[in-house]
């Protein structure tokens, strides 16, 4: 490698292992800012005295897959994790555990969800569709829920 090679890779280098220092300081000061006052978040390996109420968080859909006809949702839950872990003994673990029952255009049956990652629904005719998003407990009592309303575009045909 050249001379005027090298220093360039060393600058960009230097430059991207700076950028992902700021990011990781960054990212612990948000966590600081959020945790309890001794600066530390509470640790998911030891049982809490008390817990606030777990929370279900649901954005509408993403704008960009919608206009083709995908649907991506994403979600987020507070004090609880979104684990696939069932039954009454489950109830038991601290922090708290569950899953997402997902129902789509008030059908009488829904699928669960434990996997913590986006919802993705694809192939719904285009009109207007609705996602119920409820969080359940490990025995499937829901503890909050929300709806997110939509609408899939009608697509041009396609040209063969």
């Amino acid at each position: 490698m050249n001379r005027s090679i090298r220093s360039r890779f060393l600058i960009v280098a230097g430059l991207v292992l700076g950028g992902m220092i700021a990011l990781v300081w960054g990212l612990t000061m948000t966590d600081r800012a959020t945790a309890d006052p001794v600066g530390f978040s509470p640790a998911p390996v030891v049982p809490l005295a008390t817990q606030p109420p777990a929370r279900l968080v649901v954005d509408a859909p993403l704008p960009e897959p919608l206009a083709r006809g995908l649907v991506v949702v994403r979600y987020r839950t507070e004090n609880l994790r979104i684990v696939p872990v069932y039954g009454p003994a489950a109830l038991n673990v601290s922090p708290r555990l569950g899953h997402l029952h997902v129902t789509l255009d008030d059908a009488p049956w829904h699928w669960v969800d434990a996997s913590g990652e986006p919802l993705i629904v694809q192939g719904l005719p285009p009109g207007p569709h609705k996602l119920l998003v409820e969080l359940a407990d490990p025995t499937h009592k829901v503890i909050d829920a929300a709806a997110v309303e939509f609408e899939i575009p009608q697509r041009p045909a396609s040209h063969h």
